[in-house]
């Protein structure tokens, strides 16, 4: 078990640990948006929402809509961006920690949110909100990038757009199969996994929306801590084995 934990974000991938991670963000990308939207009223992770609001702002020429939509745009950009040049810097210099660098930055950000989130709501910024919707969205995306880095673009993590598209997809064959009689060779079957893949994703979302809600009602902010320790734990293994060994320094 500890093995396949270790694993999850080593660089040399597989679909087995592409599953297991995409499952992991996308119960942690439920629960900080479930949790997100008790205390803001807003999913972070949900561009296709602010995109609206910003044409919206454009067209009512209401100028706080506008900044609002922009902010979290740039942000969620702005965290798409950052995984991007980790994983391909990484990548160049051959780390092992290709993957891991984008999850320990993400906890980082996650523990003084969790330690600190009542403040950080009360901090303006240029964007007419608090400075928790950008860290939000800065975070959804640098997670967003990093579940399609490691998987080639299959597996999204913090919208459940896609992925309920193609399970709906899938089960349309199903369905369509069963109420033919004859079924011309050129017809595509099933794909029980990319169905199960999308059904998991969602079930952990959802799972993790749940457990969102709950902590944020209950306890507050500090229900993130949890979340921020679990993906340092995958993260740092990878990131030591880069680490120079102190000795060599002293080595001629």
């Amino acid at each position: 078990m500890m093995r396949r934990l270790q694993l999850i974000t080593s660089r040399h991938r597989a679909p087995s640990t592409n599953a297991l991670l995409g499952l992991f963000l996308a119960f942690n990308a439920g629960a900080i948006n479930a949790g997100g939207f008790l205390v803001l009223h807003m999913y972070t992770s949900h561009m296709s929402g602010f995109a609206s609001q910003f044409a919206e702002g454009l067209a009512l020429d209401n100028a706080m809509v506008l900044l609002n939509a922009l902010g979290a745009i740039f942000a969620f950009t702005l965290g798409a961006a950052v995984c991007s040049i980790l994983v391909n810097w990484a990548r160049q210099h051959q780390l092992h920690s290709v993957y891991a660098l984008p999850l320990m930055l993400e906890a980082l950000l996650m523990l003084p949110f969790g330690l600190m989130g009542a403040v950080t709501l009360k901090w303006n910024t240029p964007f007419a909100v608090p400075l928790t919707v950008l860290l939000l969205s800065f975070i959804m995306g640098l997670q967003n990038a990093l579940g399609s880095k490691t998987s080639s673009g299959s597996i999204r993590t913090t919208h459940m757009t896609g992925n309920i598209t193609d399970l709906g997809m899938e089960l349309g064959k199903l369905f369509f199969w069963r109420g033919r009689e004859q079924v011309s060779v050129d017809q595509v079957p099933l794909n029980w996994q990319r169905a199960s893949m999308c059904g998991g994703l969602l079930l952990m979302f959802v799972l993790g929306g749940i457990l969102g809600s709950l902590g944020f009602k209950h306890i507050g902010f500090i229900c993130v801590v949890p979340l921020a320790i679990v993906l340092l734990a995958l993260s740092v293994p990878p990131f030591l084995r880069d680490v120079p060994d102190p000795r060599n320094l002293f080595s001629s």
